[in-house]
């Protein structure tokens, strides 16, 4: 599938940014060198798996092959890296396709597994004979297994949805700055959310906004929905699910009430709106907090906060597949499941800040002691972890991305730049629905 061009442009702007300190979400940026981590090819009488993968999955900064390495002498780890998933994954399709050109282990993007599922599952290996259901989040398990049981991915890492929000900018809006008695202002209901931004407004410093744009809103509304664009059975609903409806009639309405930003998330302007302290709240998964480190100044350093979203949700995350044809298919499935185990999870963390999709994961040092330059004593890992597990088990499919996008960036944005919602929503539609039709 083609990747979003809002997709496209997040991997180029997070490319040079931390997450959680020095490293990215998985999937979203890369230096785009191909390298064995091991450094000197194979040796003779070894097996080498090979890997295929977009953006930072992370394994080879955290020290997970070297490692692994280790407690296999007799193996030798390569990596292929393409810096982008718009230009890895159609070609990953056209080689499941052929069943040609494939590495023993192949990257998903979570946008993408919903159509590996179901068009691709006969090429690739059940790994759930490797990996272990009960180590992984339930939502995260489904999104990667077949209707007939079959288990095509092991879950790298997820994106559990929370609000990140300006302390100081709160206190001068007389809203309380307390993470805990923030998250009761909203809790359970996205409404309440916009209502708190209405509260924010009345008294919001001169410039600023109380969301950063239109696409953050409903987006983690969105994401926190068990339905939204396909249904159960594969029919795209997106036109009549009244969830979807609904998230972009409350987002139009925050945005002609002036509550949310103007800007497209990840381009140079929104960029600016977080330099120059124009708002007080956005939607947040983890890898979000290196991107608000790498584009705020050096004042803003723990004036953030993070408080439990009205309802959890994820943005973000990716798997690892294992193709039948690869000539070390075996030796590559106990790989790709000593890679996603809780304990390489937890250490990717700390090194790169993919927040583990294991919950065991959840209760080791690396996660439960967590800390970020931006949030202060904020305890990110715990915060985290509760949204990662009462997050739904969410339908996907083969063109959320390019839904999202026209409810986004052909949508919603249009309201906070003067049309309205009646003229947003038919335009969000027809793009969408011209683009599906491709």
């Amino acid at each position: 599938m083609r990747a979003s061009t809002r997709i496209r442009r997040k991997a180029v702007v997070l490319a040079a940014v931390a997450s959680l300190g020095t490293g990215l979400l998985a999937g979203c940026a890369d230096d785009g060198k191909n390298e064995s981590p091991s450094g000197d090819g194979d040796a003779a009488g070894k097996t080498t798996i090979t890997l295929g993968l977009f953006g930072t999955f992370g394994f080879k900064e955290a020290g997970l092959y070297d490692e692994y390495m280790k407690l296999n002498p007799d193996v030798v780890i390569k990596e292929n890296v393409v810096e982008r998933n718009e230009n890895y994954y159609p070609a990953l399709i056209n080689h499941l396709t052929t069943n040609s050109g494939l590495m023993d282990i192949q990257g998903v993007e979570v946008g993408n597994i919903a159509e590996i599922v179901s068009t691709q599952s006969d090429k690739l290996l059940d790994l759930s004979k490797y990996g272990k259901k009960s180590d992984y989040l339930e939502w995260k398990w489904q999104q990667a297994t077949t209707p007939d049981g079959q288990t095509v991915g092991l879950g790298t890492d997820v994106g559990p949805m929370a609000v990140c929000y300006r302390k100081d900018l709160f206190e001068q809006a007389g809203l309380p700055t307390d993470r805990e008695e923030v998250a009761k202002l909203w809790a359970g209901d996205w409404k309440k959310f916009v209502d708190v931004g209405r509260d924010y407004q009345k008294k919001a410093p001169v410039g600023t906004t109380f969301m950063d744009s239109p696409g953050g809103l409903i987006n983690a509304i969105l994401s926190s929905e068990t339905e939204r664009f396909y249904d159960s059975s594969g029919k795209v609903v997106y036109k009549q699910n009244p969830a979807v409806k609904a998230a972009f009639d409350l987002t139009a309405e925050a945005a002609e009430d002036g509550l949310v930003g103007n800007q497209t998330q990840f381009q140079p302007a929104w960029d600016t709106t977080i330099a120059n302290s124009k708002f007080a709240a956005m939607s947040c998964p983890p890898w979000m907090l290196g991107y608000i480190k790498g584009k705020s100044k050096p004042e803003a350093k723990g004036k953030w906060d993070v408080a439990q979203a009205p309802k959890s949700g994820n943005w973000g995350g990716s798997f690892l597949a294992v193709p039948k044809s690869g000539k070390n298919a075996e030796e590559a499935a106990k790989l790709a499941a000593w890679l996603t185990a809780p304990e390489q999870q937890a250490k990717l963390f700390k090194v790169q800040g993919s927040f583990p999709s294991t919950p065991a994961a959840y209760t080791m040092p690396e996660v439960t002691g967590a800390k970020n330059d931006m949030t202060g004593d904020a305890p990110i890992g715990e915060i985290f972890a509760q949204a990662a597990k009462n997050a739904p088990v969410q339908v996907i499919g083969p063109k959320d991305q390019i839904i999202q996008q026209g409810l986004t960036d052909n949508g919603v944005i249009l309201v906070a730049q003067g049309k309205s919602p009646e003229e947003a929503w038919e335009n969000a539609v027809k793009t969408i629905d011209n683009n599906l039709d491709q």
